[in-house]
């Protein structure tokens, strides 16, 4: 699997990500484009218009052209890799594909868009994965099929870039959220649920919309290491067990780092310094800790520590951005 399927989806619908136009979804919505997984198939399940598939498809073109459809990501970045899933699509798939990206306040017109995919071949049924050579910052894709067909999914994996220009350093933001930039860098454990779902939007839907961790059979305490999207100064911790009932953490505690230029390879062996103590933790509740916090110095890390394992659904880390 390509390393940029590690990143974050800035098309993702979880992540604000909007299908706003295509040419033509004639058998199969454009708005599963942008769902979560990779689509399903219900055998022998049919609409008013032929097979119901979970993906993006038009009909069968019978004149010039070919179709497409825009896609407003969620959250601005740079385009790291994208994966056209054409997942159940098999003799309905689109022999070709390519894209491009505009980067805009409102809606891209014709002069907008730059290529960022050559048109390129796809396999049908798979996970057609292709890396983006581009550092520009985008904020709309166009995926272009040749001449028809159906996709599944499209996912656009890459670094969410905020426009910092537009955030005031006396506004209180999550310092910490994907939105704002924010990154799950590592964690020890994951086997449950991933370690990304701490700082998406909402509030966690499930169980399975959190980090949750392996039940721990020997010493130690599960971590995850956190970069926050702008150096800042934290006033406010939230940490949410929603869902979390029977293994939830006994206790969390938060270590923190000042280090801009700190590479991710190196950050569990750094010097962490105490943020806040261990705290216990009560089962799917909004803990809020204020007081607790030690500093309100400018930080770029945290170390989130759980005693000794469990589940965490978010992490919110509210304060004000450093100019």
């Amino acid at each position: 699997m390509n390393n940029f399927t590690k990143l974050i989806d800035l098309a993702a619908e979880r992540t604000g990500g909007l299908v706003l136009e295509t040419t033509d979804d004639f058998f199969a919505r454009k708005e599963n484009l942008i769902k979560p997984g990779r689509g399903i198939f219900i055998e022998g399940k049919y609409t008013d218009n032929g097979k119901w598939m979970d993906g993006w498809e038009s009909r069968r073109k019978r004149v010039p052209g070919h179709d497409w459809c825009v896609v407003e990501l969620g959250l601005r970045g740079i385009i790291a890799g994208v994966d056209i899933d054409t997942n159940h699509f098999l003799g309905n798939h689109p022999p070709h594909a390519s894209i491009e990206a505009a980067c805009v306040n409102g809606v891209p017109n014709d002069d907008d868009w730059h290529e960022i995919l050559a048109k390129i071949s796809l396999e049908p049924g798979s996970q057609n994965l292709f890396e983006i050579d581009s550092e520009q910052e985008w904020t709309h894709v166009r995926l272009h099929i040749y001449p028809d067909g159906g996709v599944a999914r499209l996912k656009v994996y890459g670094e969410v870039k905020p426009d910092w220009t537009q955030v005031s350093p006396q506004e209180n933001i999550d310092l910490i959220a994907v939105e704002n930039g924010g990154r799950v860098i590592s964690c020890n454990d994951m086997f449950f649920s991933d370690k990304d779902n701490l700082i998406m939007p909402h509030r966690g839907e499930n169980m399975g919309d959190g980090w949750e961790t392996k039940r721990r059979r020997g010493p130690g305490h599960d971590w995850c290491i956190l970069k926050l999207g702008h150096p800042g100064g934290v006033k406010t911790v939230e940490v949410d067990t929603c869902h979390f009932k029977g293994n939830f953490p006994d206790r969390c505690s938060l270590e923190a780092i000042n280090a801009p230029d700190a590479k991710d390879e190196d950050l569990e062996s750094m010097d962490w310094q105490p943020f806040m103590p261990e705290t216990k933790l009560s089962a799917d509740y909004q803990h809020y800790f204020q007081s607790e916090l030690l500093h309100h110095s400018v930080i770029t890390h945290v170390r989130f520590n759980i005693y000794p394992d469990g589940g965490i659904s978010r992490l919110r880390l509210t304060g004000k951005i450093d100019r």
